[in-house]
């Protein structure tokens, strides 16, 4: 889908998050002009509504992520019928549910959905097992299958992503009862020690290999968070030590070229965190990166 037109959904949920800053992310990226860039690098773009939570409707704030799950992932799936490629702005996390239950739902007639998911946290909660109830914290298990019927079951059926499709890269504050069930699904996780230890160009190689295996199509949920807070400080919930913005430039250059990417995502931009717009430039520079077309990637003339 590399040539496909790229279509800007907002997801304006902070619900999710105990600080519901990120509910701005997505219009403070498009005052920061985060389109125009795009288009800069030669991609037709087009933004499309932005799916807002609602949670004066909602019973709880699992409920209000439950229904702004479904509105979200019809909005992605209306955008994918029409052959258009989806990045979706975030938004807490827990957007996720809904752009990749879509992304899930249009491949699935194919095949299986691969997903990378770049993060500072597993989101490898249910309900069950979160301190917080943050919902935030959930959306790993939810599109795995396990958690809230309203989250897992989004179309009509759960297992969004098989364990073996899903490698989470970066990962380093996280609770036992989230390591317990992504080690009893056997999902691969590369936290921090290992990607300083081998590299992040290594282990994005090894975890792209990984989910285009036995998939017909793959994405990125890149969380801001994910960076270290010194590139990227305009997050809801920064961990120290985390991927420098160079290396995941450089890394994830051109990306979206390879035919069977379908999606990006990304995620946990807080701008009320954000003084001086570092954190809104540097998740500018980090989707043109993924998204230019492959000349410009490469730092050539279009």
């Amino acid at each position: 889908m590399s040539n496909a037109v790229l279509h800007l959904v907002g997801a304006a949920v902070g619900e999710g998050a105990s600080d519901g800053g990120c509910k701005w992310g997505a219009a403070a990226l498009r005052e920061h002009g985060i389109a125009q860039a795009l288009a800069a690098t030669g991609r037709t773009v087009t933004w499309g509504d932005t799916v807002t939570a609602q949670p004066m409707l909602a019973t709880s704030r699992l409920n209000a992520i439950e229904g702004f799950s479904e509105r979200l992932a019809g909005t992605v799936a209306q955008v994918l019928r029409q052959n258009q490629q989806p990045l979706v702005l975030g938004g807490d996390h827990s957007c996720a549910v809904g752009t990749w239950s879509a992304v899930a739902e249009h491949l699935r007639p194919q095949g299986a959905l691969g997903l990378v998911w770049i993060d500072a946290h597993l989101d490898a909660h249910t309900p069950d097992t979160s301190d917080s109830q943050a919902p935030h914290g959930m959306p790993v298990a939810a599109l795995l299958g396990h958690g809230s019927v309203g989250m897992t079951d989004l179309f009509g059926w759960r297992h969004k992503l098989r364990p073996e499709h899903l490698v989470i890269i970066g990962a380093r504050s996280y609770e036992p009862a989230e390591t317990a069930l992504l080690d009893s699904l056997g999902v691969r996780v590369m936290f921090m020690p290992e990607v300083l230890e081998r590299g992040f160009a290594a282990c994005f190689d090894e975890a792209r290999t990984r989910v285009q295996a036995g998939t017909v199509g793959w994405g990125i949920s890149f969380d801001l968070d994910g960076l270290d807070p010194r590139d990227a400080p305009g997050t809801g919930t920064p961990v120290e030590q985390g991927i420098r913005l160079a290396d995941a430039l450089q890394v994830l250059a051109g990306c979206s070229q390879d035919p069977q990417f379908v999606a990006l995502e990304l995620t946990e931009y807080n701008p009320l965190r954000d003084f001086g717009g570092q954190t809104a430039q540097a998740a500018t520079d980090l989707v043109c990166s993924m998204l230019a077309p492959q000349a410009n990637a490469l730092g050539l003339a279009a």
